[in-house]
């Protein structure tokens, strides 16, 4: 074999090599993007459990303080009611005394 030949035959050797390596760093990079995206789609995923749970708390505590406002509103209306009958009842005894 010539020394031509033998340099064309390495040359196609490491033409051929070369190619292999890059088969492969394709495939490994192939495979990192598919653990990466699983990896952010597990993440985007544990996000919008994180945020319905919020959502769901925040719903609930809501409701409760409605609950508690409207409570409170009662129980006011209640007093100046109380404080009202009271007052009507005073000036009641007022206008008409007892005999004596």
């Amino acid at each position: 074999m010539s020394d031509k030949e033998e340099r064309t035959s390495n040359n196609v050797k490491r033409r051929e090599k070369l190619q292999e390596e890059e088969a492969k760093r394709l495939i490994k990079e192939q495979e990192r993007k598919k653990i990466y995206l699983a990896r952010e789609q597990q993440a985007e995923d544990a996000r919008g459990i994180a945020k319905a749970k919020r959502v769901k708390n925040h719903a609930a505590d809501e409701s409760e303080e409605l609950a508690r406002e409207r409570a409170r509103k009662e129980a006011y209306l209640a007093r100046e009611k109380k404080i009202a009958e009271a007052e009507d009842v005073r000036k009641l005894k007022d206008k008409n005394p007892r005999p004596k």
